[in-house]
């Protein structure tokens, strides 16, 4: 029997320094371009250090698509943005073998996936075939194109969005591709100092949206031994568990909630909470976890791995009422 690998110091706080370096000018470059969505920056840049994928969910013209499009050049990173149709075909995605005739042999032509940041417009437009096909790419990191099968870049994320308001055509996602993102982030409007601001920039028909290169993304690759290392509290460990379990069983914690809640999170919401706070800590310029990181995250990461039941949805509760009302039951470390 092999020995156990010894536990991974934790980063001091000079080399929480050295190593996040990047956060503030690439957090002061995206918001010279990106009036607000602070929060959604953050988000982002949490999924890239825990190598996860987002699902982007608000109304048009909330700037989503220019939010992964500033940070792509922020970081010099490949960018292809995916519109997702019902008449969509897995080849459009992936790619595709191409036949020559006069060498008499195939060629692979590969798609748009090939990037590090991929933009999934509007995914639920797509049919059960596609979401397959983007479910292996988000899983395994790796396409099938013919016989063969391609490695994608790193860092490699998905950025899904979705309309919550017309769903007319378009397809459920399934609950096995919903719980590969990190989060589930809902844009929502500017206030209006925001709005003011976006108008003075953007109401012209040529507003300046250029965005210079602060980083790349190899940098954010390699920050993600420092995030692993992070700090993590048996008592934030417990406490995560804990609000898992809650979903899975709010009778204990609130029995009112014991109707409304389906289905809880899985495990892997367990894991996902516990990177994504570590990531949290790494660019607030901490090495280690406390129980506001758990709190901040929990919405985003719980979201979408909550299923409500039938009399929740009559009575018009969101699953974000549901988890705050979990969240203030539960005894904070």
């Amino acid at each position: 029997m092999s020995e156990s690998a010894p536990p991974t110091a934790v980063p001091d706080q000079e080399t929480i320094a050295r190593a996040s370096a990047w956060v503030a000018p690439l957090r002061s470059e995206i918001a010279r371009v990106l009036v607000g969505q602070t929060e959604l920056v953050d988000r982002l840049l949490v999924a890239l250090l825990t190598n996860m994928h987002v699902l982007l969910e608000g109304v048009p013209g909330l700037a989503k698509t220019l939010a992964v499009r500033t940070l792509a050049s922020a970081l010099h990173a490949d960018f292809k943005r995916i519109q997702f149709t019902p008449d969509l075909l897995p080849a459009d995605v992936i790619g595709t073998m191409v036949y020559h005739p006069k060498e008499g042999n195939f060629t692979p032509r590969l798609g748009p996936i090939f990037a590090n940041l991929v933009l999934a417009d509007e995914i639920n437009r797509a049919p059960a075939k596609v979401q397959s096909a983007l479910l292996e790419a988000m899983q395994e990191r790796q396409v099938t194109i013919g016989e063969n099968t391609y490695k994608l870049p790193d860092p490699f994320m998905v950025l899904a969005t979705q309309n919550p308001i017309d769903q007319e055509g378009t397809y459920t996602l399934p609950e096995a591709q919903l719980d590969r993102f990190l989060f589930k982030v809902r844009v929502v409007y500017p206030t209006p100092a925001e709005e003011r601001r976006v108008l003075d920039a953007m109401a012209t028909s040529a507003p300046k949206l250029d965005v210079s290169q602060v980083t790349q993304a190899k940098d954010i690759v390699a920050s993600r031994a420092v995030v692993n290392a992070i700090h993590m509290d048996e008592k934030i460990r417990d406490y995560i568990v804990s609000i898992i379990q809650a979903t899975r069983m709010p009778d204990a914690v609130a029995p009112h909630l014991k109707l409304l809640i389906r289905c809880g999170a899985s495990p892997r919401g367990t894991i996902n909470l516990a990177l994504a706070s570590k990531a949290l800590a790494f660019l607030n310029g901490r090495n280690f976890v406390i129980p506001q990181d758990i709190k901040d995250l929990a919405p985003d990461i719980l979201r979408h791995r909550i299923l409500l039941s039938y009399e929740a949805e009559a009575e018009g509760v969101t699953s974000e009422e549901v988890i705050k009302q979990l969240l203030d039951k539960l005894p904070v470390p």
